[in-house]
């Protein structure tokens, strides 16, 4: 096993893109962080952190970090008896570099055996935060029309997006720590930076809300998705949804992804009933630090 770090993204895809696109809907969350990366490389001031583990010359498994977010790991890519030996690899490393990381989100075949490696090397605990099951669109199967239309987010919408954005944040990840960043988030929004937020609006009233960012080479991911508790129920998020798809394909993408947490059945068959697939399973984890709040020490080993 090898361990290959990377200071460019241009390299770094150079070396892994190929791999991360043969399973482009498994691999859209990563992919897109790296098309932002590459092209707004001010939404991730720190450095992120970019590896790629060979087995025998072979890409076993692949891995992004932009602090102060979780590090994501690719599916793999070598037979499942030869994971665990990659993600000791790849724990090893990453101790090395950052021994504060938060936890780790990826597929169960890679993020599990990395939780492990994690836990008896560091002696912290790990918590599954969400599973969630990542989508893939390619014909939208329009849902019955509410009333409304939908339009783009406008700077007078900004006020709306940042708290409804932080209400989502709330929501999806009550355990999580405040927004971080929220008022240069929403900034980025209304511009267009990395992220279009598509809003349907009844009689004047904005009730629903979509976004869609993160392109990867041949799609892009929906999110976040949120309606105000008040109006749920009436249709507005699955309209929305399914006009912000249709208008990322019709402006040439082949494909929409989003993640659904496991936990909401209801959301999961509405994507489902507008024309979103199963592609996989994915599960974020948070790292609790040891009671002692002490770090195993011990020396990384990284070749490559």
């Amino acid at each position: 096993m090898e361990l290959a770090r990377y200071d460019s993204v241009d390299r770094f895809l150079a070396a892994a893109g190929w791999f991360l696109t043969a399973r482009e809907a498994e691999h859209n969350l990563p992919l897109g962080i790296l098309g932002t990366l590459r092209d707004h490389p001010e939404v991730y001031p720190e450095p992120p952190y970019l590896a790629v583990v060979r087995d025998g010359g072979a890409i076993a498994l692949v891995a992004v970090r932009t602090p102060p977010h979780n590090l994501i790991v690719s599916e793999g890519g070598v037979a499942a008896d030869r994971i665990a030996a990659a993600t000791a690899v790849l724990v090893s490393d990453v101790r090395a570099v950052m021994p504060d990381l938060p936890g780790v989100t990826g597929p169960k075949a890679t993020a599990g055996p990395f939780v492990e490696h994690w836990s008896v090397a560091t002696g912290s605990t790990a918590r599954l935060v969400t599973a969630e099951r990542a989508f893939r669109l390619s014909r939208v199967i329009p849902p019955p029309a509410p009333a409304g239309s939908w339009r783009l987010a406008e700077e007078r919408d900004r006020s709306l997006l940042a708290a409804w954005l932080l209400a989502f944040h709330r929501e999806a990840l009550p355990k999580e720590d405040a927004f971080r960043e929220l008022d240069a988030t929403v900034d980025r929004w209304i511009r267009g930076i990395d992220r279009q937020v598509y809003l349907w609006e009844v009689d004047g009233r904005v009730v629903s809300m979509v976004g869609a960012g993160s392109p990867t080479p041949n799609g892009i991911r929906i999110g976040p998705v949120y309606t105000p508790p008040e109006a749920r129920g009436r249709g507005y998020a699955s309209a929305l949804t399914a006009a912000t798809s249709q208008d990322q394909l019709d402006r040439g993408r082949r494909f929409c992804f989003l993640f659904t947490d496991l936990a909401n059945p209801t959301s999961n068959h509405i994507y489902q009933t507008i024309g979103y697939e199963p592609v996989t399973d994915i599960d974020m984890y948070r790292f609790d630090p040891p009671a002692d709040g002490q770090i195993c020490s011990g020396a990384a080993r990284t070749q490559g």
